[in-house]
Formats: structure tokens, sequence, C-alpha cells
């Protein structure tokens, strides 16, 4: 009997040698291919984009990918070595290819890889197509060409896609600026893929780059390489002997940042989001409808009525934002799990390019980051979130959102809830602004619950509720 393979939220993710085999990969990749193969795109080549990162075997899956498309008369391009996920998305539409195929599993634990799809327009692929890729698995026995006849034959190609990429992301920023700015920037890397690529970008400038945990270690130093404060500790006490001006984290594919101020102070990437929002209007001049997923702070919210910018609340997954830039018009686009798109650009969240549109606002600014972030907790109020995973079974996700849409809590500790979306789990949002989410994750078997509140302890204590709300079906 063969293995289920089910796209979650961002593709389909598996344990390696369980689920993520290279027969799975093989047939998820032949049913890729009769999708796209089903499609006429005019102006797009019959071309597939592959890359990968830095987990185990990830490079050896990733041929496998290659192979099966080359073997249903696709030219693929292949990178090279592991490649940030913006990288390949980019790639894809810069080069006009159908679509892109990226080998990871973003933040998730280090036993685990993923299959995330590309479509033309260099974003994720949306929830119909995953579904079309699904109907297709084993409707055609795998057709398959080995890696060295395929390149004999040019239907394999190995090509570097990270300069295309950094081009793309310089040409986004005032480089000149940045160049001239002296900044000392340090990039957490998480072991991930990132590893690298700041130094890269910022040769021959003014600034000074440090990256940290840097080195290929498909284990991630016994972290989940995801962009938050618990995964920090070393990097945090680092920067309090070594300041610099700001420390980006990237995740595992570098597509999700987070943050450190030059001392280890944690940044959320809700505010991290929050001031690129203030940089586009402030520094930039720059004015559009901003998207943010359900999550996500609502000092967006503020910051949108007080600009005078139309925003837009959607499901949790960058594939829902990526459907709204699609419609145009969109200046920004944030999601809680650090995931940033931005205007001129593809879309689709870029780690890479975040790091150098905060640069871009600090060598304007020429103040402290610390200090950035007082001027927006002065103007529209604090904004403190939280959040916290724990083990649900999926089977038993529905019955508690169903339970909880229909009986909400009357308040969120003092204050009364006033709207209960149930559109991406349950969230409820109290009069003062405070909310609580409780949401399945969408590859695991996991229940999260997400709080905001005026204060740390506010939000701890939504996130008890939360907990105390899953019993309750």
């Amino acid at each position: 009997m063969t293995a289920p393979i089910k796209f979650g939220t961002d593709g389909w993710r598996a344990i390696i040698a369980k689920e993520f085999t290279f027969d799975n990969v093989a047939r998820v990749s032949q049913a890729a291919a009769d999708n796209w193969s089903s499609q006429r795109l005019t102006g797009n080549k019959r071309r597939i984009v592959v890359g990968y990162d830095r987990r185990f075997l990830s490079g050896q899956f990733a041929t496998v990918a290659a192979e099966v498309f080359a073997g249903n008369d696709f030219e693929v391009i292949l990178a090279p070595e592991p490649t940030s996920t913006p990288a390949i998305s980019f790639a894809v539409k810069n080069l006009k290819a159908m679509g892109g195929v990226v080998i990871t599993a973003s933040h998730n634990p280090p036993h685990f890889n993923g299959y995330k799809l590309k479509l033309h327009y260099g974003g994720p692929a949306m929830p119909e197509d995953c579904a079309a890729v699904e109907a297709m698995l084993d409707l055609n026995p795998v057709r398959r060409i080995g890696l060295e006849t395929a390149s004999k034959a040019g239907a394999i190609r190995i090509r570097d896609l990270k300069a295309a990429h950094y081009t793309a992301v310089k040409r986004l920023v005032d480089f000149r600026l940045i160049r001239g700015s002296r900044l000392r920037f340090a990039h957490d890397a998480l072991f991930g893929v990132g590893a690298g690529c700041f130094e890269e970008l910022l040769a021959g400038t003014t600034c000074q780059v440090t990256t940290l945990n840097g080195r290929w270690d498909p284990m991630f130093g016994g972290i989940n390489p995801e962009p938050i404060q618990k995964n920090y500790r070393l990097s945090s006490a680092w920067l309090k002997k070594h300041p610099h001006d700001l420390c980006l984290v990237t995740d595992g594919d570098a597509d999700r940042v987070g943050g450190m101020d030059g001392r280890g102070g944690y940044i959320s990437t809700h505010e991290i989001i929050a001031l690129l929002l203030r940089h586009y209007v402030k520094n930039r001049q720059e004015s559009g409808r901003v998207i943010k997923a359900l999550t996500t702070t609502s000092m967006l919210d503020k910051m949108c009525a007080a600009y005078g910018l139309l925003l837009e609340e959607v499901p949790v997954g960058f594939k829902h934002i990526c459907g709204g830039m699609l419609q145009g018009g969109v200046m920004l686009g944030g999601e809680e799990s650090g995931g940033i798109g931005v205007a001129g650009h593809i879309p689709e969240r870029d780690g890479i390019a975040a790091g150098l549109l905060l640069l871009e606002m600090l060598a304007i600014e020429r103040k402290p980051l610390r200090m950035l972030l007082a001027e927006l907790r002065r103007q529209f109020g604090p904004h403190c979130y939280d959040r916290i995973d724990i083990t649900y079974p999926i089977e038993r996700r529905s019955v508690l959102m169903d339970y909880l849409g229909k009986h909400p809590p009357a308040r969120l500790l003092r204050s009364p809830v006033t709207r209960v979306h149930t559109y991406d789990g349950v969230k409820f949002v109290a009069a003062d602004d405070s909310w609580l989410m409780l949401r399945g994750s969408g590859t695991e078997p996991v229940l999260r619950i997400y709080a905001e509140a005026p204060s740390p302890e506010a939000a701890r204590k939504l996130l008890l509720l939360g907990q105390r709300l899953t019993a309750c079906a």
C-alpha cells in the first residue's frame, strides 16, 4: 500500500525514511509533472526549477525530482548547492518556468523534509493547485531519466540561482546608501541555507557583517530552525558581548525572518513587520494595500488606520497573501511566522529582501533600533504577543473548532469579546483589541494557541485560558 501524500499550509512534509522517501518524492514529482503537462501558459517555457536546502539528503531528493521532470520532457534547471527558497521562487518567474520545486521542511524538526511547489508567478502554489497534484498521484507510472544521461542530453542543467536573486533584492533598496552606511549587521542563520548570503550581498561595502550559526549541520545545532525567541539563546549572549546595529534571524530555508536588536534583545516578527510598514510610509513615501494573516499583530490595524491605508486580513499561510499580491496594489504583506512580501518583487516571502530593507531603514533613520521600536509603541500602544504549541490529535480538531466557534468565552480577561472569526481556526477579539486564537498546524498534530494583549503577563494569561478551552469539547 502506497503512503498518502497531503499538502499542508506550505507544502508536503514528512519524516525522512518513513514517509519522505525517494520513491514518494518520485511519485509526487510525477503527479506534479502530469499536472503541469496538462497546462498551457502563454509565454512560459516547458521548464521546471528545482532547488533544495541543507537538510539530510535534500540534494539527493532534489536530484530524484529533477530526473522525474526530465523523464516527462521538461527542461530542468537544478541548483548546484543548497539555495534559499526565495531564490528558487525568483528563478521560476525570471526564467519563465512553468513551476518549481524546493526540497525543504522549512522550520520543522531535523528528521523532517518537505516538498514545496512554486508556480510560474514566482510564489507558492494555491490550495487548488496542490489538490490537483494530489488528485494525480499514481495515475501514471513514474517516468525518470538518470541525472548523467539527462545532463548530457541537455534535459537537466545545473545552474547557480543565487546571483540573479541577489541582483533583484539589491534593486529593491537604495543599495548605494547601504553601501556607505558603516552599519554593523549580524545574521543568525540558524544553521540554515541563508548562511553567508549577507556576506556575499554586502561584500565590498562599508558594512560589517557577522554570520552566526552558519555551519552546515543537518541537525541544526539541536534546535528546530525557526526564528523564535527560544532559539536565540546562544546568539543573544554573543551579541551582549559584541554589539551590532541589528541581528536578523532567518529560518531553515531563509524565506522567514525574526530578529534581535544589536545587544541581543528580542524583536518579534510582528515588530519587524510594523517597522517595515512604518519605513515604507515614512521614509519611502509609498502607499498601497497591506495584507496580514489573522494571527498577526493588531498594531498593523492601528497603523493602517493612521496612515489611511486599506488593510486586508487573510487566513494563515503565505499563499493567501500571495493571492492578494497577484491582484496588484499591495505594498506589504506579512504573517506572524515571519513571512514578509513586498511590492516590486516576487509574490513570495523573502527573508533576505526583508533584511536589506531593514538595513535601508537604519541607514536612513540613523537611530538605534530600540529607539525606533519605542517610537512605535508610544504612538500605537504596547502590543505584547505570545504563542504556545501543544500536542493535539488531528481527528479531534474540527470538533473543538466547531464548539468554540459556537460557544465563545464572554470575556478575554476583563474585556468583553466583541468579534469571533472562524474561517481559519477560531479567533476571539475583545473590546480592548486583545485577542486569543486557536488553530491547528497544517503539517503536524499540533494545536497552536496565539494571544496578544497590552502586557506580557496578560498575554500569558490568555494562553492559559486557551489551554483550558481545549478541554471544552
